[in-house]
């Protein structure tokens, strides 16, 4: 059984129509000793500029979910990550793709932070102080909040 996407930004037309095809992304949920979590803006000239989410990106034809996310968040962020660990999985139907989010925690890493495409970053803890968060990366905060049994709101309200 297919669980329905989250759908963002309901109000707008969806491109390419009902039967479009789902994206595959791998996401990287980057958790420092101390709990922090990595967020990075999404970069200038993408769908959603300045929202942000947690860093990874589409997985390629011949791709494991893993191989994508080492790829992407050398080439994103620049670091080599070590273990990852799949976590859990959304779909989210934004109005420009049907997107199947992967997201996978991370623990350890080597290298800089250098945001290659010209996004932000922020260490950030709950509830988060950086806005507007992208659709897709509110679950993620409340899975956090679950965990960590945190009863508050988990991030800013996007202001219109």
């Amino acid at each position: 059984m297919t669980k329905t996407p989250l759908v963002a930004h309901g109000d707008r037309p969806r491109e390419g129509g009902p039967d479009r095809k789902e994206v595959e992304v791998a996401v990287g949920v980057l958790v420092r000793p101390d709990g922090a979590f990595l967020l990075t803006s999404r970069p200038p000239g993408k769908v959603y500029e300045g929202y942000w989410e947690f860093p990874g990106g589409k997985v390629e034809p011949g791709e494991t979910v893993e191989q994508a996310l080492r790829r992407e968040l050398a080439e994103e962020i620049g670091v080599a990550i070590g273990e990852v660990h799949p976590w859990r999985v959304e779909r989210v139907d934004y109005p420009h793709a049907l997107v199947r989010l992967n997201f996978c925690k991370v623990f350890d890493w080597r290298g800089e932070l250098h945001m290659h495409e010209g996004q932000a970053f922020a260490w950030q803890t709950l509830p988060v102080q950086v806005q507007p968060v992208l659709p897709g990366t509110v679950p993620v905060l409340d899975w956090f909040a679950q965990e960590r049994g945190f009863a508050g709101a988990t991030h800013l309200a996007e202001i219109p």
